[in-house]
């Protein structure tokens, strides 16, 4: 069951990596204009994390199987109505509906690994969904550019339709329930004020957002700093790939050790440190050999951070609300891709270092958290 989990968190997140290099060319062919453009990319994420929320909720309330199956089922519907839009406005209100879609599909799978992982063995098993993640990240944008490339941008989203519907028949045929809560109430924002009140979701919660606006600092920032330095497009590929494969040998290999030895928020703050010396390596290097080590200290500090946030939302939350936390933790996580691109172009325009700025929030979100914990302690 825990394997076909981490196909599924795959699976989720490819649908995300897949369409990095594909939505802004296929709004482009579709006559979008620059303005319509950018929220065709940016309202996926703001939708998700609505889904998140509500998602989170109703994970609670209607148990974690049927919520996961519902929310591949929609997605995939969604999927299939890609291919037959004709206009920008048509594919934004289908971004619009998979980021709602979407939102509800990884709170219930994290919620489901939180039901099934154990307190002493929590943080290698949060570490085999970021080696998922990191396949994702891996495969998916090269896939993608690679079918729109040498057949259509519509054969991208039946591919990944194809694999939801896979999914799909793994979750009726093999997934079962873990929790299913017996009071069936509406939605209600209030039941969400004490873990928004949780110090560890604070803390979880925070870690996410950092590194998201880090990661959209590198989608915004890393092909301009390519380009500065006279290297073609595909540099910026192989150097994603780089952070991309040395999260996952710490994910896979004996590494993965750390994370049951060291407390989480220990793992988490040194791994935002990391990815702040990264970025201010990248602002200043002119070379593409010390944009590869930049690249890989990067990577070594993902590494760290996205297990131990995952563990530490597990850890903070029961079966009765581990949904609505994992809600609360990825509507963060959306709320990061949005801001970091968005700071990004912003201080591009104005300061011309975006690398450095990024840098600065994940050096005083490090700092706060330290703060933050010894406060509570």
């Amino acid at each position: 069951m825990s394997r076909i989990l981490y196909f599924i968190i795959t699976v989720a997140f490819l649908d995300t990596f897949i369409q990095l290099p594909i939505i802004t060319p296929y709004a482009q062919e579709l006559g979008a204009s620059l303005a319509l453009t950018g929220g065709i990319v940016a309202v996926y994420s703001l939708t998700n994390m609505v889904g998140n929320i509500v998602g989170g909720h109703w994970i609670d309330r209607y148990g974690r199987k049927k919520m996961l199956l519902t929310g591949m089922v929609a997605v995939t519907i969604i999927l299939l109505f890609y291919p037959y839009a004709q206009t920008g406005e048509q594919l934004f209100v289908i971004r619009f509906f998979h980021g709602l879609a979407g939102g509800v599909l990884i709170p219930a799978a994290f919620a489901y690994v939180g039901d099934l992982s154990s307190k002493a063995s929590r943080g290698k098993t949060m570490a085999y969904t970021g080696a998922c993640i990191g396949i994702s990240a891996i495969i998916g944008p090269a896939v993608g550019g690679i079918m729109a490339a040498n057949s259509s941008i519509e054969y991208v989203f039946i591919l990944v339709a194809i694999l939801f519907l896979i999914a799909i028949v793994f979750i009726v045929k093999y997934i079962e329930e873990t929790f299913v809560s017996t009071e069936r109430g509406k939605f209600n924002f209030k039941d969400f004020i004490p873990l928004l009140k949780h110090p560890l979701i604070i803390q979880a919660s925070l870690g996410a957002f950092a590194l998201m606006v880090s990661n959209g600092t590198l989608a915004f920032a890393l092909p301009l700093k390519t380009e500065a330095m006279g290297l073609a497009s595909d540099s910026t590929g192989l150097l994603l790939s780089t952070f991309g494969i040395v999260a996952l040998i710490v994910f896979l290999t004996p590494l993965n050790r750390i994370f049951d030895r060291f407390r989480p928020l220990i793992l988490v703050i040194s791994g935002i440190v990391l990815v702040a010396v990264s970025l201010i390596l990248l602002s200043y290097t002119s070379s593409y050999m010390s944009s590869f080590i930049a690249m890989a200290i990067y990577g070594l500090g993902f590494a760290f951070v996205f297990p131990s946030m995952n563990s530490i939302v597990a850890e903070a939350s029961s079966k009765v609300d581990r949904g609505k936390a994992y809600g609360i933790f990825y509507a963060f996580f959306s709320l990061g891709v949005v801001a970091g691109s968005s700071i990004s172009g912003t201080v591009a325009q104005t300061l011309d270092e975006p690398f450095i700025v990024s840098a600065v929030i994940m050096l005083a979100s490090s700092a706060f958290l330290l703060f933050f914990a010894k406060r509570k302690n």
